[in-house]
């Protein structure tokens, strides 16, 4: 059995943490919260986009699944539709948004060298 860090873990650990925690700071997204952060909600919608989650109970119920693995991917607090729904409801938007260019960012940094070439014309 593999006893390694998982997939997921291995994802989050190249994210820049400093740079979100300061997205989070300028716009007051943990004001007034007592245990479900900015992160929390981050690391479980990353979680569903990149397991092709389609709603709240899916979400969910997939991270109900692997509650023995949660603490490991670094994710922590409860998992409930409610406090999903609420947290994407009432936090800023935009703490998401200037994370994700700087993370779009550095991808381009990263392959600023790489010729990307597609041909549209030719069929598969």
């Amino acid at each position: 059995m593999y006893t390694g860090k998982l997939v997921f873990s291995r994802l989050t650990e190249h994210l820049p943490l400093p740079v979100f925690r300061q997205c989070v700071t300028r716009y007051l997204g943990n004001h007034k919260i007592k245990s479900f952060s900015c992160l929390d909600q981050f690391l479980r919608m990353m979680f569903a986009q990149l397991t092709y989650r389609e709603s709240l109970r899916d979400i969910e119920t997939t991270l109900r699944a692997h509650s023995s693995k949660l603490y490991h991917m670094g994710i922590r607090g409860g998992i409930s539709r409610n406090t999903i729904a609420n947290a994407n409801q009432v936090r800023n938007w935009r703490i998401y948004s200037k994370f994700t260019r700087t993370l779009i960012q550095i991808a381009r940094d990263l392959y600023i060298n790489e010729t990307l070439a597609f041909d549209l014309d030719q069929t598969v």
